[in-house]
């Protein structure tokens, strides 16, 4: 199965960039946000997921995704969250490390999307990726985060980072937690070799305020804790 999905990507996913490349230039100029090229992205990535027909893949509540600004918030697991999490179809800007950014194709379209990037340990890049998040927020763009910073190695949630909880309150958006599930079984980290069979679960909570008064690191705490209950988890 492992083969025959990335054979499947490999010959399909130039088509779509070029695809993707025909969204941009038509509708750029009308739409600065690129709303209608995530949507084209949303829908091709999350396709991948529906090639074996033993993956079975969920969305639950997705309507409970405020819309205008909110932070989303998501527990990471694997390569195949973002595709998971495209399943959402919803508009927002994602958080990616920065080599991403680099990688033929799929770094040019991610350059094409605006999403964000962050150099991991490097403080100015954090500086800079908040001001950006901040920016799309201010737009009434949603900006979804995976606050771990990484994939766990184990059962127990990594501790989260305070970045999205920042931009929630000092934005006055909303935090909108979202849970995945079998994204691990379906490929373990960077991959490549992916499960015959698995069933992935997106589960999206409802929003929450910030609290008033409130420190960002008791909340993104107090969220972990959530998630761990949630998901089952040990902390």
């Amino acid at each position: 199965m492992t083969v025959a999905f990335w054979l499947v990507v490999a010959l399909t996913m130039p088509l779509l960039f070029v695809l993707a490349a025909l969204v941009f230039f038509v509708s750029a100029p009308l739409d600065p946000d690129r709303r209608a090229l995530h949507a084209f992205v949303c829908r091709s990535c999350h396709a991948y997921l529906h090639l074996n027909p033993l993956w079975r893949v969920r969305v639950e509540g997705r309507e409970r995704i405020p819309r205008g600004a909110s932070v989303l918030v998501v527990n990471h697991q694997s390569l195949a969250d973002v595709a998971v999490c495209m399943g959402l179809h919803r508009p927002f800007k994602f958080v990616s490390k920065a080599s991403l950014f680099s990688l033929p194709l799929v770094g040019w379209a991610m350059r094409m999307l605006r999403y964000v990037r962050l150099e991991r340990g490097r403080p100015h890049s954090t500086r800079a990726m908040l001001d950006d998040c901040r920016r799309w927020l201010r737009r009434g763009m949603a900006v979804l985060m995976f606050p771990e910073g990484t994939y766990a190695p184990g059962e127990a949630l990594l501790h989260f980072k305070p970045g999205a909880f920042l931009l929630a309150r000092d934005e006055r958006v909303p935090l909108v937690p979202v849970l995945l599930t079998g994204t691990r079984d379906l490929v373990v980290g960077d991959g490549p070799w992916m499960a015959p069979r698995v069933d992935i679960r997106v589960r999206v909570l409802d929003p929450i305020e910030f609290p008033p008064g409130a420190e960002a690191m008791q909340v993104a705490a107090e969220m972990r804790e959530r998630f761990a209950r949630e998901l089952g988890r040990p902390l």
